[in-house]
């Protein structure tokens, strides 16, 4: 039998969760699905600047989960950009943090009042 996922921690949701081509019909195959867990790692580390294993432990997961999740975010990305499909941010395994210290780290938007959480309200 195989383990239960672990939810991952997440310090918000994304203020918008559809990116892509501007005036395009489009079809089921042309867009691309990515977990909220997803965002959060390229969030945590391409835009924070923590190392994979500062993210792990903001996200409560072992260092080599975030690695995978990290460069399945990054390939999703990259079909998106080159391959002109539609991204979308959605679902995933994840709890939103209450922004009160419980194990977030220096790349939580609530706890240090970065710049996404005043859009968030």
């Amino acid at each position: 039998m195989a383990r239960p996922m672990k939810r991952r921690r997440v310090c918000g949701l994304p203020q918008n969760n559809r990116f892509g081509p501007l005036g395009v019909s489009r079809s089921p195959e042309d867009y691309i699905t990515m977990t909220i867990d997803e965002y959060e790692t390229i969030r945590l580390i391409d835009l924070e600047n923590l190392n994979q294993e500062e993210c792990a432990k903001q996200m409560d997961i072992a260092r080599s989960t975030a690695q995978g999740i990290y460069m399945e975010a990054r390939k999703k990305l990259a079909e998106s950009l080159v391959n002109g499909k539609t991204l979308i941010i959605e679902g995933g395994e994840y709890n939103l943090c209450e922004g009160r210290g419980n194990g977030c780290g220096k790349g939580c938007r609530k706890r240090h009042g970065s710049r996404f959480l005043n859009e968030e309200n």
